[in-house]
């Protein structure tokens, strides 16, 4: 198969961590007879220092024209300034906007060499798989911002059809999954929120009839997911909520930098990144930890290329990585030394030959 990748390492530790991603598709390709050709641009505060623009126009032309697109992280204090024109932060609600991808996958599984790396009881987080499907493209991030010396406002707005949209995509993956659908709301509080719980009942009762659906309140679902995470199956919200949740999820896991995501549309194309931020503090020493962009390597394998069997090979060879030890700094010492970013990377490429073809 031959495929064309955009490559945005952006801020921070995004390069560090996207060059393992990088890695691994190299591996992937030689080990299963693919081509991939990746081109790196300049985006987030990167692209601010270089061309003025979080998202210069030749980096969008390049991700439109891309079969997938690859993230690392974005910001940083340098461009944290909240007086400022431009901030990174605007280059990436630009590109989710562009692209169309108004559909964000967060996979949350918890391993169990990591369970004494969460703050949680070891008991509560047996058996946790669930996913998060956070409307990307809507919301407070993108409504109508006023500001005034004394005054400020963020319009929240959604529409039926972005509602539908986004449910109908979390409602197909609880079908292929365990049957069960926690849609996330305010809707004891916000209009949005009750539109938000009219619409989802609607669609999973004409279309889905045989899902297990419930509304929550999304400060119950705060509880809930550290209370009884190994419940919940797929749970949908719109976007503030889910950028929120899904942040305190990841913490079942033991570590931010575990957990990947994608970015769906209504084509293949789809933006792929670790969850977790630019982490400047720790930028440049070679220790953040890489999982979480190579398990958005998988996802882009599995969403937008199609390889299933790559992509399960490439989540495999995580798996056994972890399995045997190995741990970054972020999830602290356990049988094996702590490995670096690049450590790490090479460990868990050493473990996909294993789940390659003969």
């Amino acid at each position: 198969m031959k495929a064309r990748l955009a490559v945005l390492p952006g801020d921070g530790i995004g390069p560090e961590v996207t060059r393992e991603a990088v890695r691994a598709l190299a591996a992937i390709a030689a080990h299963f007879g693919h081509e991939f050709e990746l081109t790196e641009y300049p985006f987030g505060g990167a692209a601010i220092d270089a061309h003025g623009t979080p998202l210069p126009e030749a980096t969008l032309a390049a991700c439109r024209a891309a079969d997938a697109v690859l993230l690392g992280a974005i910001g940083g204090p340098k461009w944290s300034d909240p007086a400022a024109a431009v901030r990174p932060e605007d280059g990436l609600l630009a590109l989710r906007r562009a692209l169309g991808v108004y559909a964000n996958l967060r996979p949350v599984r918890v391993h169990p060499a990591l369970a004494d790396a969460s703050s949680l009881k070891s008991e509560l987080l047996a058996g946790v798989d669930l996913v998060f499907v956070r409307e990307l493209t809507g919301g407070i991030y993108f409504g109508e911002k006023r500001r005034d010396a004394g005054r400020a406002s963020d319009l929240c707005v959604y529409t039926a059809e972005e509602i539908e949209r986004i449910v109908r995509v979390a409602a197909r993956l609880a079908r292929a999954r365990r049957g069960r659908l926690t849609s996330i709301d305010k809707a004891n509080v916000l209009e949005t929120s009750r539109l938000w719980r009219e619409v989802t009942t609607r669609v999973v009762r004409r279309e889905f009839p045989g899902l297990a659906l419930e509304h929550m309140l999304v400060d119950a679902a705060a509880m809930h997911l550290i209370r009884r995470p190994r419940d919940f199956d797929v749970l949908v919200t719109e976007n503030m909520f889910g950028d929120i949740l899904t942040d305190e999820a990841s913490m079942l896991t033991g570590s931010l930098g575990l957990l990947p995501s994608a970015s769906l549309g209504e084509g293949r194309r789809g933006l792929y990144e670790p969850i977790h931020g630019s982490a400047p503090d720790i930028a440049g020493r070679g220790i953040a930890n890489p999982l979480g962009a190579l398990l958005s390597v998988a996802l882009l394998l599995r969403h937008s290329l199609a390889l299933e069997d790559e992509a399960a090979a490439l989540e495999a060879a995580v798996a056994d990585t972890l399995a045997a030890g190995v741990r970054t700094a972020d999830l602290g010492p356990c049988g094996e030394r702590v490995l670096g970013t690049a450590e790490a990377g090479a460990a868990v490429l050493s473990r996909l030959r294993r789940h390659a073809p003969d």
